[in-house]
């Protein structure tokens, strides 16, 4: 084993990545896979989850559970705990990456059903998953956690404000549970900016395009180009990480 795979080497370890199926969450569960930990796939579409799992077990021959669940469902989330220790006995890295920015014409049209949606997605799940999973890890005595946030949180628009809130409020998560699960367990936040995944598929492309040039490398970013942050922060590579936050955007001014 070469420096550099021994320093993100994940082997035996076990990664917890939410709304895994697809995306970029797709792209963080098969990299965590080929540095040798299993994984727990998890989002709402359990076949979606079936077919990820399959795929890592077939090319990486590491072991892969899938489990169908709505991360934004408190009273969810138990069972996806429980079902990950059941199988694995431990939880090394906890990705909470699953999240949803839902498209409006104008701020009226956001109803409070609509609103509700995101936060519980994108901000109470996360902050329950990693209350239970840090406790354990914190009895464990090892751990990271990964909150997958937006550039929209610092960065704000006005066709994402619920969701750019909710994320700014994972912002906040991640200090405070740096902070709380310490001195053994890290939390960082991966903040990524605009990459090309299933979500893309209803920007406007042209619009997007004209606005990258704002941007150091002037384009959208390609799914896999959010593994290298994900195995960073995942491996003891980050040892002395915690409570940071790491963009991936290309350079959004």
């Amino acid at each position: 084993m070469g420096y550099a795979d021994e320093l993100f080497d994940l082997t035996d370890r076990v990664v917890l990545v939410t709304g895994g199926s697809r995306g970029l969450g797709k792209e963080m569960a098969l990299a965590c896979a080929r540095m040798g930990a299993d994984v727990v796939v998890a989002s709402r579409n359990l076949d979606n989850c079936r077919a990820v799992a399959e795929e890592i077990e077939r090319t990486t021959g590491r072991a892969a559970l899938p489990y169908g669940v709505h991360i934004g469902r408190w009273d969810q989330l138990d069972g996806l705990v429980d079902a990950a220790y059941d199988r694995f006995g431990t939880v090394d890295v906890l990705i909470n990456n699953a999240g949803m920015s839902p498209v409006y014409d104008r701020l009226t049209d956001v109803t409070e059903k609509l609103f509700d949606a995101v936060v519980n997605l994108n901000l109470k799940g996360p902050f329950r998953l990693s209350a239970l999973v840090g406790e354990r890890m914190v009895a464990a005595g090892r751990g990271s956690i990964i909150n997958v946030s937006s550039t929209g949180s610092i960065r704000s628009s006005e066709w994402i404000i619920p969701y750019a809130a909710a994320k700014a409020g994972l912002n906040s998560l991640t200090d405070g549970l740096a902070q709380t699960l310490g001195p053994h367990v890290r939390v960082n936040t991966l903040m990524s900016g605009p990459f090309f995944t299933d979500v893309s598929k209803a920007w406007d492309l042209d619009a997007v395009a004209e606005n990258s040039k704002s941007h150091a490398l002037q384009r959208t970013g390609e799914p896999a180009e959010i593994v290298g942050a994900a195995l960073y922060l995942a491996s003891d590579a980050s040892s002395y990480t915690t409570g940071a936050t790491l963009r991936v955007d290309g350079g959004i001014p």
